[in-house]
Formats: structure tokens, sequence, C-alpha cells
């Protein structure tokens, strides 16, 4: 049995060899369906996992409490927004205090988008966002320090005037690998020294975290003063198992502190570190089902080709198909020799159509910034898809074939 497989397949690449042109067009076709599907679909599992990876990079422990707005649209018309009372300071440190569940609690504030830094004639531009936050800020965050240190209590208690900047507004401001620490730079009227520098993040969808500026919440609240300035308290739970248990106790905490009546909806919101991207991922499933509808639409377009290599192959190979007869080939021996031909060349051309699509979906990869990545279960579906192709484009010309009659096909031309 072995051997009448590999003695059909030697057959099918012989007659490969004598059609060669004709062979390479019809495996382009397939290679070039394989290709869009899973081109695609890996650029899709790049753009999934930078996504994730940027918008968990607090981690699956974390989640964050923030005041609350609603507004209502039915058709055409908008209906004026509900208001809830922003979270106050006072509201937040007392929360920081009163939990008590094992978590990390770090109370942070945006002071403004548009900040620009200067040291000395070097400035940078009018989109450094500042942020005023507690000494746990860097832990709930998933920020580290790559040199330097972080806040201490006293700092952020009195307010000081010291300052941690990202990754890439030092490399703006401080050229000739000159040493940020301890210089002192401009943000806005105010004047900081430099105690820290993070570690390079990346952007996300426009946003940079190493264009951040992180000031003393405290200092903030006084130089980047605003009425009705709403704060942010972002809890990491010490074993992840325990996330669900820590927001509940945040959530009753936090209605006392609030002062939500039993019979009220929370006047806040909590979300987890993982929403935001739970929230792409739901929307980009549209895209890949596009994107596999696309794929199988030029696999459908590879196949009518194959089938037409193979029925063109039969009429030219009438006279070969009765000397085989007349030697004693059987029909399935027959069907099964022309069926292996489209196997084989459906499966040349999936793999072609895999290592293109695999590079070019990498690609994309590449420029986001996204890891290396493999489909293997786009790899399996791309070689199934290839076989399925194959048997149903080969299976008519196989049988056609294997119906010849020997004396009709050896009397052929």
């Amino acid at each position: 049995m072995t051997n009448l497989i590999i003695e059909n397949i030697k057959i099918s690449i012989e007659s490969i060899k004598s059609h060669l042109l004709r062979t390479i067009l019809t495996i382009l076709i397939i290679a070039f369906g394989i290709m869009a599907l899973v081109g695609i679909l890996t650029a899709i599992d790049s753009i999934k996992y930078f996504f994730t990876e940027n918008f968990t990079q607090m981690g699956a422990n974390t989640f964050t409490i923030r005041n609350r707005t609603m507004r209502v649209q039915i058709g055409n018309k908008v209906h004026k927004a509900k208001f809830y009372e922003p979270i106050s300071y006072d509201e937040a440190l007392t929360f920081k205090e009163e939990f008590v569940f094992p978590a990390y609690i770090s109370v942070h504030t945006y002071a403004t988008g548009t900040a620009t830094l200067k040291y000395k004639s070097v400035k940078t531009n009018p989109n450094v966002r500042v942020i005023g936050t507690d000494e746990n800020y860097l832990i709930t965050s998933g920020s580290e320090i790559k040199k330097g240190r972080n806040f201490t209590i006293n700092e952020v208690f009195f307010g000081s005037n010291v300052s941690i900047i990202g990754n890439e507004l030092a490399n703006k401001l401080f050229k000739n690998k000159e040493d940020p620490i301890g210089k002192i730079i401009s943000i806005g009227p105010g004047k900081y020294r430099i105690i820290g520098v993070l570690k390079e993040k990346g952007s996300s969808i426009g946003f940079s975290g190493d264009r951040n500026c992180i000031l003393p919440l405290t200092n903030v609240r006084q130089y980047f003063s605003r009425p009705n300035r709403s704060y942010k308290i972002s809890i990491m739970a010490k074993n992840p198992e325990l996330l669900e248990a820590a927001i509940g106790e945040a959530t009753g905490l936090f209605r006392i502190i609030r002062k939500n009546p039993l019979s009220e909806e929370n006047d806040f919101e909590i979300s987890k570190s993982d929403k935001l991207v739970q929230i792409f991922l739901d929307n980009i499933k549209y895209i890949t089902l596009s994107a596999t509808i696309i794929g199988l639409i030029t696999l459908v377009g590879a196949a009518i080709g194959l089938m037409n290599i193979m029925l063109v192959s039969v009429t030219e190979r009438t006279r070969e198909i009765g000397i085989r007869k007349a030697t004693g080939a059987t029909r399935k021996t027959i069907k099964n020799q022309f069926l292996a031909e489209a196997i084989v060349i459906g499966q040349l051309g999936g793999i072609l159509g895999i290592i293109l699509g695999i590079l070019i979906g990498n690609i994309l990869s590449l420029i986001i910034g996204s890891n290396f990545i493999i489909p293997w279960a786009w790899i399996i579906l791309g070689v199934i898809l290839c076989l399925i192709v194959a048997l149903v484009s080969g299976i008519i010309p196989a049988i056609k074939a294997s119906k010849l009659d020997p004396i009709e096909s050896l009397r052929y031309e």
C-alpha cells in the first residue's frame, strides 16, 4: 500500500514537470488564496497580541475606580447626560486608608495633556501628559524605573518639586547620553528636579506612556488646580485569584464612602485592566470573519483553476491512460493517480501560501512592535483547506479518467 502511494506521488511529480508552466500558475492561485487567509489572520493575531500586552500591562489582577458619566442617545435625539459627582481627593484618600484587603492602592489624577518640558534651550513638543500620583502608582500601572528612584511618602505628602519622566522625554531633553537624574527642568512655570526615568513601554493607538511626566499628587493639586477635579483609584490585588473578591470589597466600601443608597446603582465605575482589550477583541472578530471570507473566496477560485487543469490533463493524457489500463492498471489505480496529482499541486500551493502569509503577517507585527507570530492553528487550517480543495477539484477528473475505455484511449490521436 505504501509503495503504491509513493508510486502515485512519483507519477504526479513527473506529470507536473511535463506541464510546468500551467502547474505553476495553478500553484500560485492556491498560494494567493492561502496567503490571503493566513497573512491577514496572522496580522490580526499580531495586533491582538500587541493590544493584549499593552492594555493589560497593569496586570490581570488590577482594577480602577473612576468617576462615572452617562449620556443616552435614542435615534437622533441626544438626551442630557446624567451627572455624577467627581471622586474627590478626600474620598480617594479615605478609601486608601480604609481598604484593608491585601492589595496595593494608588491614587492619581490627570493634570494636563499639553505640557511642554524644557531643559536649558531644549524643549519638547506641547503634547506631554502630566499625571499626579502617589508612591504606589508605578506598581499598579505596571511601570518600571530605568534610572533613579520612585517618590517617597514624604515627597508625595509635602508636594515636593520632583518628577519622574518617560524614556522618550529623557532622550528628547538630554542629548549625548547626558544623565537626566538630578537635572532641573521646567514644566510650565514650575521648576522640577528629575529623580527617575521610566523604562520604555511603547505606544498604543497613538498614546505613548513614554511621553508621560509624573509629579507628586499634592504638587499637581497645588500647581495644576482646577474645579471639580476627579481622582482615580487603582487597586492591584496581591493574589490574582482574589481579584473578584477585591472588586466586591472595594465596591462595598466605596458605596459607603460615596453614601450611595441601597436602592440606587453605583455612581462610580469599576473597570478591570483588560476591559479595553476585551472591547477591542469583540470588535476585531468582524475583521477576522471578513478576512476568512476573502480567503475562502480566493480558494474557491483556486479550486476551479485546479479542476480545470486536471480536466485538461485527463484529455491530454488519454492515450497514456489507455496504455496503463492495457498493462493492468485498474480504475481505482487510475483514479488514485489523478487524485494524488491534485493533492500534490494543492499542498505545494498551500506550503507556498503559508510561508508567504506568515511573512506578510509578521511584517505588520514588526511595524507595530509586536512579537513574531507563528499561527499554528491557521497553518493546520491552511493544510486542511488545501487538501479539501485538491480532493474536490480532483475527484471529477479522476473519476472521468478512471472510466475511460482502454481501447478507445489507445486509438486517441
